[in-house]
């Protein structure tokens, strides 16, 4: 078991008021949201580079962000004062997940290996099944907020750069990498909810 310590969060000389912030985050200050990224990012990142290595390492420390703000909102956080040990414990949380994930995913590679795969020649029954994911994907995309869809759209989609997203729609890159990592989680949650409620599915 890796005994790598939690997140060394170094908040300066002047520690700000944590109440303060986390009323701010509640009432759906953006600004509060960036100082919180302001005061942490730095020793999240240091901690998930050493837990996780380089791959997208950008993606997925404004991904725990967006997880630390709307805990926060759904007022998962009960004692303001704590925010510190808050973080530090969604940001273990996060890393032991994503530990897990890969795990699983390499034992779902394993067992999917080239040998025992079947032919995947196109049918008009997987045509089919594609046309309606691609539909129920374009539904769940069009339901999200207006600039939410619009930063997924140019970036993933369209494949602009960053900076011009940024530039034509008057973000920081702060603000362009929150709402991009807010949109993602947004979109993948409403997609599992459908598919469940399509096909029958109970969590």
């Amino acid at each position: 078991m890796n005994s790598e310590p939690a997140p060394d969060v170094q908040v300066g000389t002047e520690e700000p008021s944590w109440p303060q912030m986390v009323e701010r985050i509640r009432a759906g200050d953006p600004a509060g949201m960036e100082e919180l990224y302001r005061i942490f990012s730095k020793g999240i990142r240091y901690y998930l580079y050493r837990q996780l290595g380089p791959q997208d390492l950008d993606d997925k420390v404004h991904d725990i962000f967006v997880i630390i703000t709307q805990s926060i909102r759904r007022g998962d956080l009960r004692d303001p004062e704590r925010l510190m040990g808050y973080v530090r414990t969604i940001v273990r949380r996060q890393v032991a997940a994503h530990i897990d994930n890969a795990v699983q995913a390499r034992r779902n590679s394993d067992l999917t290996d080239s040998r025992y795969t079947c032919d995947h020649n196109p049918n008009p029954e997987r045509g089919l099944i594609e046309r309606q994911n691609e539909e129920l994907a374009l539904r769940i995309l069009n339901s999200l907020q207006k600039r939410d869809r619009e930063v997924l759209i140019r970036f993933y989609l369209e494949e602009q750069p960053a900076g011009q997203i940024c530039q034509e729609m008057g973000l920081s890159e702060t603000q362009f990498r929150l709402i991009k990592s807010r949109a993602k989680a947004r979109f993948g949650e409403l997609g599992k909810r459908r598919f469940s409620l399509r096909f029958g599915f109970r969590g």
